[in-house]
């Protein structure tokens, strides 16, 4: 069996910009590092990484389930590090044929755009875009019509038993979530404005991508204040969550129904279907052989997040 980890994340654009007290941010800072020495120690030859992305590099003039990057470019939102991921393109493309094969439909891309989803992980726990290859993985996970967890957990079992085809010591790494409601715009409910951004949002210019960066750290400071009807950050579903993924129930992750995400984690906690598939490609990939541990968990109003790390192991 080749040697394989599993790392899983939040991820955060308020992170640096609103600032919930030193004790937090230590806990957090903490947390990431076990991640990053246990990353540094593996010494992987190749990450598959599962995100999602906010409108930034996917759009409804054409939204996958799914897509495989062959080549990605992050473009630098909130402060994170812009330019091109370290894509191998033949495994990526593998990697896509692989998928199909297994039944799962899943795109491909060779102009792949990234946001924070996929740059924020790789500069926390990497330093930075391109220090080992990445496959990055884009789960659609705000635009509905959105794929189902069961769907996210066969594209997961699909990228595991072609990383176990490699002979090369793979990550499978998931960044999002818990849950969390930031004011992320609907195509049924926006303005023709808006609308418009959301249908194909490329081109904004500089300065209106700062603008829409600061509503929503604006947002987040009337959230910490008690002064929004955004829903509520819940840790006890996040906590269940996390158990599930620690007992490695994959029945419990198919039942969870969209609906009672949205419900229960917001709009945004479908990010969590990232987690979901890297815990069921470390599952295809070891044959069952691992341990999951999740490390933190902390609900943070100042971003908006149920934050949590989570790292998984081959049992020895």
């Amino acid at each position: 069996m080749n040697p394989m980890l599993l790392q899983c994340l939040s991820h955060t654009p308020l992170m640096g910009r609103l600032h919930p007290g030193r004790d937090i941010e230590d806990e957090v800072k903490q947390a990431i590092q076990r991640l990053r020495e246990s990353l540094a120690q593996f010494e992987p030859e190749v990450i598959f990484l599962f995100g999602p992305d906010h409108f930034n590099g996917f759009f409804y003039d054409l939204m996958p389930p799914f897509c495989i990057g062959a080549s990605a470019s992050s473009i630098g939102d909130y402060g994170c590090p812009k330019g091109p991921l370290n894509v191998p393109a033949d495994v990526a493309v593998q990697c896509a044929e692989a998928v199909l094969a297994h039944g799962v439909d899943c795109a491909i891309s060779h102009r792949m755009r990234v946001d924070h989803g996929f740059a924020q992980p790789l500069q926390l726990l990497t330093g930075g875009l391109d220090r080992y290859p990445v496959v990055p993985i884009f789960i659609n996970s705000v635009a509905a019509p959105l794929p189902s967890a069961h769907r996210a957990r066969l594209l997961g079992e699909a990228v595991g038993r072609f990383a176990a085809s490699l002979d090369r010591r793979a990550v499978f790494m998931a960044s999002g979530g818990l849950s969390h409601n930031p004011p992320v715009p609907t195509l049924a409910t926006a303005p023709p404005d808006i609308a418009e951004r959301l249908i194909d949002g490329r081109h904004i210019t500089p300065e209106q991508r700062g603008e829409r960066e600061a509503r929503t750290i604006d947002a987040a400071r009337r959230f910490a204040a008690g002064q929004s009807d955004l829903l509520p950050i819940n840790p006890e579903w996040d906590r269940d969550f996390l158990d599930i993924l620690a007992q490695r129930d994959m029945a419990a992750l198919d039942a969870l129904s969209n609906a009672e995400i949205t419900a229960k984690a917001g709009n945004s906690g479908h990010e969590v279907k990232s987690w979901i598939a890297a815990n069921s490609a470390m599952a295809a990939g070891t044959g069952g052989q691992y341990r999951v541990r999740p490390e933190y968990y902390r609900a943070i109003p100042e971003w908006i997040a149920g934050f949590a790390t989570l790292q998984g192991a081959v049992c020895r």
